[in-house]
């Protein structure tokens, strides 16, 4: 039973950093395409988040803030403003 266990915890690890991996990668955006940090909270807004901070991270935008009453850290391409993931 612990092998099993072991096994689906493993395999919940690998797909998380494979979709952490693809997020990073629809990120790759040359800096002088990038939305400016009011543009991006702008599209966030319109997305419904209640925008509390704004950061780089590996590339794309990460915003903290307040969606449908939930605490969210959520990631953007930094040129689209189009969602590519969540932490």
């Amino acid at each position: 039973m612990k092998k099993i266990v072991v096994a689906t915890l493993l395999i919940s690890a690998s797909f998380a950093g494979i979709a952490r991996a693809e997020s990073s990668a629809s990120c790759d955006v040359a800096k002088d395409k990038w939305l400016s940090e009011d543009a991006m909270k702008a599209k966030a807004t319109e997305l419904g988040f209640d925008v509390r901070q704004i950061k780089v991270e590996n590339g794309c935008y990460e915003v903290y803030g307040i969606k449908d009453g939930n605490k969210v850290e959520a990631l953007f391409n930094p040129e689209t403003g189009i969602q590519v993931g969540e932490d």
